[in-house]
């Protein structure tokens, strides 16, 4: 089972707020940040929304890699093991039950984290495959204006979050327009896949 409140410490009171080993005494281990649960098909939703509630809480690091287990002998041990032990229990709190099962003995937030995007984000190319099909098939049928926007967006969204435009990354920014070009065609397509879609 996921972890018990009773068997989290207090932050050390030395630590400050902004770092992210500080623990605030509010903080509920088996607090649910995000729904519905990781289940076999909504990983990269899921994941999203994970990173986004870690991150306001400043304990996006533990499962990215910037923050490494220290030595047990370093200062900061208690600490780390502390706040590895939260997440642990906001990730077990937030996948389903199957799920939950299999990665119950996995000692490190950083590590669950891995083990589940290496399971479950294989289907990237099959996913934004079903996204073109989607947007490309979807009509607006009986649905309000607003709602058929609502839902369109939601799949350009989505496929946007695999396939994000290209951003120059060269020491000089380019100057010839390329990038500009690619927006104008990627909002070109999402404005036309709009209206087409729109009731007669």
């Amino acid at each position: 089972m996921p972890v018990n409140s009773s068997t989290i410490e207090l932050s050390d009171p030395t630590i400050p707020i902004s770092s992210p080993y500080y623990l605030h005494p509010n903080e509920n281990p088996s607090l649910i940040l995000v729904s519905p649960a990781l289940n076999s098909s909504n990983y990269h939703s899921w994941s999203r929304a994970m990173r986004l509630a870690l991150l306001s809480k400043n304990k996006l690091q533990f499962v990215d890699g910037s923050i490494t287990v220290p030595s047990d002998t370093d200062s900061l041990y208690p600490a780390w093991e502390r706040c590895n032990t939260m997440v642990i229990s906001w990730l077990n709190h937030s996948i389903s039950s199957f799920i939950f099962s299999s990665v119950l003995w996995v000692n490190t937030a950083f590590d669950i984290w891995n083990d589940l995007r290496e399971r479950f984000s294989q289907g990237d190319v099959y996913r934004i495959s079903d996204l073109q099909d989607e947007i490309s098939s979807f009509k607006q049928d009986d649905r309000s204006v607003t709602d058929y926007f609502t839902e369109l967006k939601i799949f350009w969204d989505e496929l946007l979050h695999f396939r994000p435009l290209p951003r120059c990354s060269c020491n000089t920014p380019c100057s010839c327009g390329v990038l500009t070009t690619i927006k104008r065609y990627h909002d070109d397509d999402y404005a036309i896949r709009f209206l087409k879609g729109l009731n007669d």
